[in-house]
């Protein structure tokens, strides 16, 4: 294989020609005429392109940029309104990490993000690869940036047969030994935009790469089949219930859930726990009835089917549990409790 050096130098000249245009990306040409990327910009993309696409975080992204373009507006913003804008992007842990970190760079660093992967790890929900994205794109440190289409070039390019997750570790060392010390931020964008557009999970435009030459799976044939994969078990099911309830007057009987666990900090329908049956007291006595249809949605570890009880509530009443919410926003629902109301909407009223 090619010296390191040579094929990093290959692979800067062609992301100066094909780097993709991202609203948080500061494109080549403008780096070379001195503009500096945002370190606010840089984290609060690698935070919401966390088991997330490209394509489904562009207009968080902005709108997020247009509500709070500061992480000191954002760490003053009101946990209830982000998660809302949050809704969809799902992992809201990742949202609740969010403020807890935008707030500890305004009170306890003066609202700049540190240039150094240790230091970036010690703030709430900066783990390894977050760190390094930062470290290496925001103040071109010569970090190594490891995410799924990295690994998925790596492997080819050096034939890595190993399957993942076991290959992690070399597929991390190569990519390590490979990064440059000239414009790291760059290539480290570099990389991840060849294994998005030319070096693809399935076929691969392997005419178009600028390490063709060099790749050694595919001089033996094999690049598409690789990185190999361990096979995954499969996931469970569990079964629930979501009671919906709107009262005379048009408010919405919604809970908040607890800020730890699934869905930590967000409104949804009362229900009870997600188990092996589907269970759960109603949160106030009414004429509840089953509307004969359930919510399908899947989790990271698990399937979810979510039986859906539905009631007119009297103006006064006075639930076990949750609060009524008069305004109700659908679009500020956590997914699987829009897919809910969208089912149950028709059987009690209510907005688009």
């Amino acid at each position: 294989m090619r010296d390191a050096g040579i094929l990093a130098a290959e692979l800067l000249d062609w992301y100066d020609q094909h780097a993709r245009d991202l609203p948080w990306r500061v494109s080549p040409a403008d780096r070379r005429a001195g503009v500096q990327p945002d370190p606010y910009a840089v984290w609060l993309s690698e935070v919401m392109l966390q088991q997330t696409t490209v394509a489904a975080v562009q207009g968080y992204f902005t709108r997020f940029t247009e509500l709070w373009p500061t992480v000191e507006a954002l760490a003053a913003a009101e946990d209830a309104r982000v998660m809302g804008e949050w809704a969809g992007l799902g992992y809201y842990a990742r949202a609740r990490n969010l403020l807890k970190c935008a707030r500890v760079v305004t009170a306890e660093l003066g609202g700049r993000f540190p240039d150094t992967i240790e230091r970036l790890r010690a703030l709430p929900g900066i783990g390894p690869y977050t760190s390094a994205a930062i470290a290496a794109i925001a103040f071109d440190r010569p970090e190594a940036v490891v995410d799924g289409n990295v690994e998925r070039v790596m492997a080819r390019l050096h034939r890595i047969e190993a399957p993942l997750p076991k290959a992690k570790a070399e597929l991390r060392a190569r990519a390590a030994e490979m990064t440059p010390l000239a414009r790291p931020g760059d290539y480290a964008q570099a990389v991840m935009d060849l294994g998005a557009t030319v070096c693809t999970a399935r076929s691969p435009a392997c005419g178009l790469c600028p390490w063709r030459g060099a790749c050694r799976a595919r001089a033996a044939g094999v690049a598409s089949g690789l990185p190999r994969r361990m096979a995954k078990p499969p996931k469970p099911t569990r079964w629930g219930l979501a009671y919906i309830g709107r009262r005379a007057d048009g408010a919405w009987l919604l809970e908040r859930r607890p800020d730890r666990g699934l869905l930590g900090g967000m409104l949804g329908w009362p229900g009870g726990d997600w188990g092996e049956t589907a269970e759960g007291l109603p949160p106030v006595a009414a004429d509840w009835r089953d509307i004969g249809a359930e919510v399908r949605h899947t989790f990271t570890h698990f399937h979810l089917r979510l039986g859906l009880r539905v009631a007119n509530l009297p103006q006064h009443c006075e639930p076990a549990r949750g609060e009524f919410i008069a305004a109700l926003e659908p679009d500020d629902l956590p997914t699987v409790m829009r897919k809910a109301y969208d089912l149950a909407r028709a059987e009690l009223g209510g907005p688009v």
